[in-house]
């Protein structure tokens, strides 16, 4: 064992030893004793005083002893490792050439930064060998500098196996060398945020490529990067990607530009099965670079990303870039992401009208998407571009077909924003409301498919004004409040009033609103005081739970298999200065069966929601539950709870409409496919109480407006309501639709139909008139009852055998 005594005289010795310029034995003690001389601050102390050229001299005696003893390798590798660090920059060229056989035999003896100047020295002589250029490309991920040398040396060391990378590597040899020293210090992007180092030598490599060239091999690269990745980006790829970004930063992007940045960040979060997010790293580095951008179009891809992202880290960057820009403006957050929205362009609210070559083409906002809309020469409709528009207007169509686009993105995200407005509590004078709303090119066209208040009094848009429930004109000064309308608190009369007015005007809502569910205290809440069970004992699919609570502003992490605690998905309300808490907990033991190859659990059970002070210590439970508390996990002291009856009722109703969504749609009792419990049919009964039981409060939404849609659907002279169930009457069987689970039971003696929806029944809403978007069950409902109406014509197998068996 080696005491402190023994420490002082080993660094003793070689303070002596360095004191009398004996080198040779110097290296004989430290290779003797290189366990205990790597990791003493004493012995490098002691070796502080040696000059640069004694370093040199000093690593090659220990090099020659160690090629003549192996016997202590690992120690002796971290100590040459240690005083190589300190070698000059101008070793003799037979040093050079003595340390670069040692690199080869010892390929991670010296360090990065040695290895670097060994590498520099030869190649000021000539070429470097095979075996060292391998060296430097094997650790080139351990410093910015070794990547930069092996870049000039071979060209950047990007993957073709990413089809942008494989762009890349096939243009650097038609363009400018200076794009292969461009690349290569793109190559060297390893820190979260350009160094005055990085950025400088950046300046000065951009100055020498010509502007608009610049702008235009970075966008093109960009843009190739930003299609759907199919792999994780290797370190190098993603470092080359970020380098890029820094570049087009400084190469004054356009606004076009600016747009394929954005794409980018949401390219590099898509997830990719069994890895998560792409590459995060290049996400956050792209939104970076939005917030460091001046102008309309950097600020606008912000806020459309703001609406989108769900990734903790990215969005953490984005929260960050907004509020820096608010700041910097004097304003509050929420009105920087109002003054963000672009209007692209657009000549009216919802409408943008372009000529090319004497054929027009109208961009024209429909539900929350754009559509294009082609008229040839005479004037006529045509389905799609005329042959003169795609010859001779090839670039101008393309940009035109990206406007579109982009104008799809951006209506979702401030669909999403709009959506936040109800517990936001925002309210504007009628003036400024016009403007940012109403009038408003993009964001008007969804305003206008909105219920407000008029200094108290409710309103809509319709023929070209705003009205009241009997279709009077509304006229206000313009200062008068306006504030969006929620139905809670609202007269029965009032909400039944608008959803028929929304129906009288074909308007369809770009969210529920008019038919939006209302969750008011139960007796069994009122009872239980400081919690609520209404949502408790449900099986949810892990994954897509997660998905739907970061896309509603939930956090939530996802639960594996291991000893670990974690917290409740929670809602944070700053405004209203509280946290929402939905307990739940991961479900099954068996790994394989109950998770996925990584660990994480396949399916939670729900449990509790509960209402706490914004500030409240956090409650923990452990993965597979256990029961949650503050005081176990933690050294806080555990909070109370809050009573349901203190929590405004907009704020419960809509944190419990969270909560209905994410069971709506996570629940297997959703799955058709589950007839026998899942797995071991552990869930057997669940699935049948839920496919088949009460129906929940959106349910209950579903099965009003069907009473009131079906007589007008071609389907409804075959179709009625009866409970809980769209009961459709076929040429073969009748058919009992579950209006919750979307479920079906046939006769005789309810036997089960098992129909697997395809992705077409999602978008039934555009063939028939619904008055709000987003409820993808009621279309899947709708498209089962319009196939199951039609029985006898029904050609799938999977489906017609069990009709036929039924029988």
């Amino acid at each position: 064992m080696t005491t402190t005594t023994d420490t002082i005289w080993y660094a003793t010795r070689v303070r002596d030893l360095v004191a009398a310029n004996e080198v040779a034995d110097l290296a004989s003690h430290l290779y003797t004793h290189a366990r205990l001389c790597r990791d003493s601050p004493e012995v490098r102390a002691a070796l502080r005083p040696l000059s640069r050229p004694d370093v040199a001299r000093l690593v090659q005696a220990m090099v020659a002893i160690h090629r003549r003893d192996r016997t202590r390798t690992w120690p002796v590798l971290d100590l040459i490792g240690q005083l190589a660090r300190r070698l000059p920059a101008d070793l003799a060229p037979e040093q050079l050439q003595d340390l670069a056989r040692y690199a080869v035999e010892e390929p991670y003896s010296l360090s990065p930064t040695a290895l670097e100047t060994v590498a520099r020295g030869l190649a000021a002589a000539g070429p470097l060998a095979a075996e060292l250029v391998a060296v430097l490309v094997d650790r080139s991920d351990e410093s910015q500098r070794l990547r930069q040398l092996v870049a000039e040396l071979t060209g950047p060391q990007l993957d073709p196996d990413d089809p942008w990378a494989e762009q890349i590597l096939t243009e650097l040899g038609a363009l400018d060398p200076a794009w292969q020293r461009l690349v290569a210090h793109a190559s060297t992007a390893t820190t979260a945020r350009p160094t005055v180092g990085w950025s400088t030598e950046a300046s000065r490599l951009l100055g020498t490529v010509d502007p608009a060239e610049t702008r235009e091999v970075l966008d093109r690269w960009l843009a190739a990067a930003a299609r759907t990745p199919h792999k994780q980006p290797t370190s190098v790829n993603a470092d080359v990607l970020r380098g890029l970004l820094w570049l087009a930063e400084r190469s004054g992007p356009a606004p076009e530009q600016v747009r394929r940045i954005g794409g980018l960040v949401e390219s590099m979060l898509r997830r990719l099965p069994g890895i998560g997010p792409a590459c995060p790293k290049v996400a956050n580095a792209a939104v970076v670079v939005l917030g460091r951008i001046d102008g309309e179009a950097a600020l606008a891809q912000l806020a459309r990303l703001s609406a989108r992202v769900t990734y903790k880290g990215t969005r953490n960057e984005i929260d960050k870039a907004l509020d820096a820009r608010a700041t910097a403006l004097g304003i509050g957050r929420d009105e920087i992401e109002e003054l963000a929205v672009p209007d692209y362009g657009l000549t009216g609210v919802g409408r943008h009208e372009v000529t090319l070559g004497g054929c027009r083409a109208e961009v024209l906002v429909a539900s929350t998407s754009a559509t294009l809309v082609w008229y040839n020469d005479s004037g006529r409709q045509v389905k799609s571009p005329p042959a003169a528009v795609r010859r001779d207007h090839a670039t101008e169509l393309a940009e035109l077909k990206g406007l579109a686009k982009e104008i799809t993105g951006m209506l979702g995200a401030q669909a999403a924003r709009l959506d936040r407005l109800f517990l936001a509590q925002r309210h504007w004078t009628l003036a400024a409301w016009r403007q940012r709303y109403l009038d408003h090119p993009l964001v008007g066209a969804l305003a206008r498919r909105l219920l407000w208040l008029v200094d108290g009094v409710p309103c809509g848009w319709a023929d070209g004004a705003l009205r009241t429930l009997d279709d009077t004109p509304v006229t206000a000064a313009d200062d008068a409040e306006v504030r969006i309308w929620h139905p809670i608190g609202r007269p029965v009369p009032e909400i039944v009033g608008w959803r028929e007015w929304l129906e009288r005007h074909r308007i369809v809502q770009p969210f529920k609103q008019a038919h939006r569910e209302v969750y008011l205290l139960t007796p069994a809440e009122e009872a239980t005081g400081t919690y609520s069970n209404r949502f408790a004992g449900h099986i949810l699919r892990q994954h897509q739970y997660h998905a739907l609570t970061a896309i509603r502003g939930w956090t939530d992490r996802l639960r594996l298999m291991v000893d670990d605690a974690y917290p409740p998905t929670a809602c944070e309300l700053p405004r209203w200065g509280l946290r929402a808490e939905y307990w739940v907990e991961g479900i099954g033991d068996e790994y394989g069966a109950d998770t996925t190859d990584s660990g994480s659990y396949l399916r939670l059970v729900t449990d509790q929601v509960r209402f706490y002070p914004i500030a409240a210590a956090q409650n923990m439970s452990h993965a597979s539950g256990g029961g949650y508390t503050a005081g176990r996990w933690t050294d806080a002291r555990p909070a109370d709870p809050l009573p349901l009856d203190q929590i405004p009722p907009l704020v419960f109703s809509e944190i419990m409409r969270d909560v209905d969504l994410f069971v709506g749609v996570a629940s297997v009792g959703n799955d058709p496919t589950w007839s026998d419990g899942g797995p071991q049919g552990r869930f057997r009964d669940y699935w049948s109480s839920y496919s088949f039981g009460e129906l929940s409060a959106t349910a209950e939404t579903r099965r009003d407006l069907l009473s009131r849609l079906l007589p007008r659907l071609a389907v409804g002279r075959q179709a009625r309501i009866d409970g809980r169930f769209l009961v459709v009457q076929g040429d073969l069987r009748t058919y009992r639709i579950h209006l919750g689970s979307g479920n079906i039971l046939m006769s005789p003696n309810d036997a089960y139909l098992c129909i697997v929806p395809d992705r077409g029944a999602g978008r039934i809403g555009e063939q028939q008139f619904l008055p709000f978007e987003g409820d993808g069950m009621l279309a899947v409902i709708l498209s089962k009852a319009m196939l199951l109406a039609k029985d006898a014509e029904i050609t799938d197998p999977s489906i017609t055998r069990q009709i036929n068996l039924a029988g």
